[in-house]
């Protein structure tokens, strides 16, 4: 039976409750009023589900924005932008605006996909929902925006990765539905990250070595440059300062974080563990290389679509290779690199043909250069021999053919 999935929100409880200790009454009492408001949002999760089936009807992906005015009741927003109409003075309306745009582009360009169900969903947002509130929601049917507290985040709807990666847990809502806790909801948390990631890369055509893998970066401590919510390159290195500490994403398996499967758990550290597939994400684009929506990003879309709820790790490893070898074909360097990407992060995908085993060892340098070149010569190598293999077998049954014919 599957479990009721709680609200999805972009700041993890183990951030807020860490705010609690601030000695800044204001950002305590901010961090206070989020969890506070967090939790009443969870409870309201199975009300709304009549509100997410209505809003999953068809309606051509069309944008409206909702000012709250600092209030908690979806019931007095106000509207403030809709799809054909004017810009509003309001610059944060206008972000959000922008954001579920872009989102919704690049879903239809990227992957042919209709809006969040790919049914033609509207898209709804909430901007200025409470006071000082730091985070932002997907609630099963629309997006909510808090403004922040100024001192450790800025507005919510101002960061395109975060809007991004709300809006793609409604995209997990209608494909794998990944279960929140556990690895399943770790894998939940990264589509969301990867995806969210993507969007800001496909707006911006980046390449892989040009995208900076960061999620949030333009929210989070808006007084302290250079650190972000999270980083796809390197987890665990987001962030590290005074006000929060230091980011405890793990990078790999050996690092996993186990917690307790409970709110304060974090779910069983969905938040924190979706750091290993993260960095799997990065470490088998930056191999394949181009722009990464076209290539990983198809193939992690293909694997999403194909999952199911309850799985983990090790089966969305397995789906992201089966769908390597389907999109580019069997053996393809692609394919080779999510076979390497699942390796840096100490996770072997499950029937690899013998002419396409990983290498023992891949430089993790998480830059390319030489250490990568070697590790795809070697991989080349190894392609071209399963291919002689492939040829030389596909002779044989030629032969054997016309021999049996005489």
């Amino acid at each position: 039976m599957s479990r009721t999935r709680p609200i999805n929100c972009i700041i993890p409880p183990y951030l807020l409750e860490k705010l609690m200790e601030s000695g800044d009454s204001e950002v305590r009492q901010a961090a206070l009023d989020t969890l506070l408001t967090t939790a009443r949002l969870r409870g309201e999760r199975s009300l709304r589900r009549g509100l997410a089936e209505l809003a999953a009807a068809p309606g051509d992906a069309r944008r409206t924005i909702f000012d709250c005015e600092q209030s908690e009741d979806l019931s007095d927003a106000v509207m403030a932008r809709s799809e054909n109409g004017p810009e509003s003075p309001d610059e944060v309306v206008n972000q959000a605006f922008e954001a579920l745009g872009l989102t919704r582009d690049f879903y239809k360009e990227a992957f042919q996909r209709d809006s969040i169900d790919d049914r033609g969903m509207r898209l709804n947002a909430f901007v200025h929902f409470g006071r000082r509130v730091n985070n932002a929601f997907w609630d099963g049917s629309e997006m909510l925006f808090g403004d922040g507290d100024g001192v450790v985040l800025g507005n919510l709807a101002g960061s395109l990765t975060v809007a991004g990666h709300e809006l793609t847990h409604g995209v997990v809502d209608h494909t794998s539905r990944f279960e929140y806790h556990n690895q399943s909801g770790a894998l939940n948390e990264s589509m969301a990250d990867v995806f969210g990631s993507l969007v800001k890369q496909w707006s911006l055509k980046q390449t892989v070595e040009e995208a900076d893998w960061l999620v949030g970066a333009e929210v989070w401590t808006p007084g302290i440059e250079g650190d972000a919510l999270r980083s796809m390159k390197a987890p665990g290195t987001a962030y590290d300062n005074p006000l929060v500490g230091k980011d405890p994403q793990p990078d790999r398996m050996s690092r996993f974080v186990h917690l307790p499967d409970t709110p304060r758990g974090d779910n069983g550290g969905v938040h924190f563990n979706s750091g290993i597939p993260n960095k799997a994400f990065y470490a088998t684009a930056v191999r394949i290389g181009g722009f990464a929506w076209e290539f990983t990003g198809r193939i992690w879309y293909e694997a999403m679509r194909a999952s199911g709820p309850r799985d983990k790790f090790q089966d969305f490893a397995d789906m992201t290779f089966q769908q390597a070898g389907r999109l580019f074909g069997v053996g393809s360097s692609e394919q080779a690199a999510v076979v390497a990407g699942w390796h840096e992060v100490e996770i072997q995908i499950t029937g690899v043909p013998p002419g396409l085993t990983q290498p023992r060892s891949f430089a993790v340098n998480g830059h390319g250069g030489a250490g990568r070149e070697a590790d795809l010569a070697a991989l080349t190598r190894q392609i071209a021999a399963l291919s002689d293999k492939v040829t030389g077998l596909a002779k044989e049954m030629a032969a054997l053919k016309v021999k049996g014919s005489r």
